[in-house]
């Protein structure tokens, strides 16, 4: 079994509504249809790397090729965890932790992103608490990090309901023009004292040494 050399794939995160997991391929297949059907409003970009530009194909390409990297990659000095999101076994989009340095920085961030269908009914900021759950309350995290475009509001509306506070601003160029986001930190403490809806985790044991090392 896979598993028994890769246990990561047997990690799952459980909320009232999500299910959050490693997608098997054919699971995968699925969730970059979704990306290719969409995954924001005509006009927006929400992210630095512009790949939900590109023709249909091409973004499940990309989807697919971003996490069989993040899989292939993997190190304890740099980590990258994309669990698929799933809603009553439906796929709705993707999820990732990632961190460098994180035995010693104890820092992680996140990304995020859902098909058109699922925005407006807050499974975004579940799926997050379930992210922010498996950082700090399995792997000992301190803090939480996240880049967010100044424009782009419902993003930044889950940062600020989750307790994230901020945390200076970045500059990048995007299409040969200057864009600024928002940097934002979520500390221990204050997701410690966050009202959060309950998160099993299941599979977390055998998993440690690929984030902590075998220490």
């Amino acid at each position: 079994m896979l598993a028994d050399h890769w246990p990561l794939m047997a990690l799952e995160l459980v909320t009232p509504r999500l299910r959050l997991r490693p997608p098997n391929d054919d699971e995968l297949a699925a969730i970059a249809e979704v990306a290719a059907a969409g995954v924001h409003g005509p006009g927006e970009q929400p992210f630095l790397t512009p790949w939900t530009h590109l023709p249909p194909g091409r973004q499940a390409l990309h989807v697919i090729q971003g996490h069989w990297a993040s899989r292939g990659g993997w190190s304890v000095a740099s980590w990258s965890l994309q669990l698929g999101v799933f809603h009553e076994g439906r796929p709705m989009g993707m999820v990732c932790l990632r961190a460098q340095e994180f035995p010693v920085l104890r820092e992680v961030r996140t990304w995020s992103w859902l098909g058109l269908d699922f925005h407006g009914r807050g499974f975004g900021t579940e799926a997050r608490h379930a992210l922010l759950h498996l950082a700090f309350g399995e792997l000992g995290a301190v803090s939480a990090l996240t880049e967010v475009f100044q424009d782009n509001a419902a993003s930044q509306g889950v940062s600020r309901k989750l307790g994230y506070r901020h945390d200076g601003v970045s500059r990048d160029v995007l299409n040969g023009e200057v864009v600024v986001s928002d940097r934002l930190r979520l500390d221990r403490e204050d997701w410690q004292n966050l009202k959060r809806p309950p998160v099993v985790v299941r599979g977390s044991a055998s998993c440690l040494p690929f984030f902590l090392g075998d220490d």
